[in-house]
């Protein structure tokens, strides 16, 4: 079964911008080897870290959205943990979170279509009002 996930890593500052190609497009080519289908790839760019990380104050981001089982994300996983130019990275399965989301809007819906009828506008309200002075003051007084 396939699930979607975001991985995201950081790259050395200092590494080239070749040697950073290589190396995306080599994680790419081992995850689409593994069986992963890539729904996006982002290049970030440099970005300062909240905190140093590996004494790198700021690092290049890698975004990729995929599809996939568990087997090549693991794999994808033992490629950045031992690939020396990345600093940090982070894999989430964000189809758990598509279904929950949609789960949540479907019980909106359903608590929306419970709901009683709204209350009578203020238009109306104003309408009756007008309406009950308009017979008061035509009706005769003692």
């Amino acid at each position: 079964m396939n699930r979607t996930y975001e991985v995201i890593f950081i790259l050395r500052p200092d590494l080239p911008e070749e040697e950073a190609d290589k190396l995306v497009s080599g994680l790419e080519h081992a995850a689409t080897a593994a069986g992963a289908v890539f729904r996006k790839v982002d290049r970030l760019g440099r970005r300062r870290l909240a905190y140093r990380v590996r004494g790198f104050r700021e690092g290049n981001y890698v975004l990729f959205d995929l599809e996939t089982g568990a087997a090549p994300i693991l794999e994808l996983q033992r490629r950045l943990r031992v690939s020396e130019p990345v600093i940090k990275y982070l894999a989430v399965r964000t189809d758990e979170l598509a279904k929950r989301l949609e789960k949540d809007r479907r019980h909106r819906e359903a608590r929306l279509q419970r709901r009683p009828a709204p209350a009578p506008s203020e238009t109306s309200v104003e309408a009756e009002m007008a309406a009950s002075a308009e017979a008061e003051e035509s009706s005769p007084t003692a």
